[in-house]
């Protein structure tokens, strides 16, 4: 157990079997259907022709993320059901779980950020052919991404943990409270900052063609259609990554907030540090929904201006009006 100063260390009076199975039980279910849809997700494009495309190896590498995200917060839960004191007090044997989850949730938020430049430099090629995003290139994207999220989130097991030391972290013990703000609010940022800033340029951009190809006398729905998709779509990724990161950030501030014995938190705070594990768990399960099944919509919108020359000829012209 991680030592706390001026604290008992023994057991608390947080948890009740009922309590514990009413969080642990949705949770484990919730986890599962995570792991099936994003094993799915994985074996069809595995399967699937289209594979040498970015936009379809980076929904692989997404749903390997979130299946990862979603492994590990079961591991997590088992841990839970079996032992709820020690979600409390902390052990080493936390650590690991606790790696592997702060790695594939870094990895899921990278992906989520990457697909929104590709999307934004897929249009960008349709309508004004200036960038092109190879399949090598992806790949090394993809690479990068797990490097670095294999990195920052290993960091507990190469020596930045509370075992031994005073800093720790009440609700995610034996993590230090400094390691969590560290990997927490830039994250956070990243995760609700990039991806709307993204598709609001998407957005934006197809809307000014649309307007130029008014101007034109060349009115093309396709692109209003288009352009109600990805906002659509944007806006149930945000909402989803609003509601799914935000409870952690709040628990994360929560936690540095306070400095007393893990035991005395009341039963709501940890209640609440449950809950929202499982939000970020519903956005592994999330993420295979939306963007699997939006994005072919979007697709068909704005594959008309890769194929007739005519539209190829319009859309060259508005670029360089």
């Amino acid at each position: 157990m991680t030592e706390y100063p001026n604290c008992f260390n023994g057991t608390t009076d947080v948890w009740n079997r009922r309590l514990v199975l009413s969080l642990g039980v949705p949770q484990l279910a919730v986890t599962i259907i995570s792991m099936a849809f994003n094993s799915a997700v994985i074996v069809t494009v595995l399967l699937s022709k289209e594979l040498h495309k970015p936009i379809f190896i980076l929904f692989c590498n997404l749903a390997i993320s979130d299946l990862l995200s979603s492994s590990s917060s079961f591991w997590i839960t088992t841990l839970f059901l079996l032992d709820p004191e020690s979600t409390v007090l902390g052990y080493e044997g936390l650590l690991v779980p606790y790696a592997f989850y702060t790695m594939s949730i870094l990895a899921t938020i990278y992906n989520l950020v990457i697909i929104g430049i590709e999307r934004y430099l897929a249009v960008s090629e349709c309508l004004r052919m200036r960038y092109r995003v190879t399949r090598n290139q992806t790949l090394g994207t993809a690479l990068v991404t797990w490097l670095l999220a294999f990195s920052l989130g290993f960091l507990p097991l190469m020596g930045w943990n509370c075992l031994e030391k005073a800093n720790v972290s009440a609700l995610y013990s034996p993590l230090c409270i400094d390691y969590l703000i560290f990997i927490t609010i830039p994250h956070c940022a990243v995760a609700l900052i990039l991806p709307l800033f993204t598709y609001i340029n998407i957005i934006g951009f197809l809307r000014k063609q649309t307007m130029a190809m008014v101007a034109l006398g060349q009115v093309q729905a396709t692109y209003k259609l288009a352009e109600i998709q990805v906002a659509r779509t944007s806006v149930f990724i945000w909402f989803l990554a609003l509601l799914s990161y935000t409870p952690f950030f709040i628990g994360v501030l929560l936690d540095l907030a306070y400095e007393d014995c893990p035991g005395d938190l009341s039963r709501g705070v940890y209640v609440f540090r449950n809950l929202t594990t499982m939000m970020i768990t519903i956005n592994s399960l999330g993420n295979p929904i939306i963007y699997t099944l939006k994005i072919k919509k979007l697709r068909l919108r704005l594959k008309f201006l890769k194929n007739p020359s005519t539209n190829r000829i319009h859309v060259l012209a508005v670029g360089h009006t």
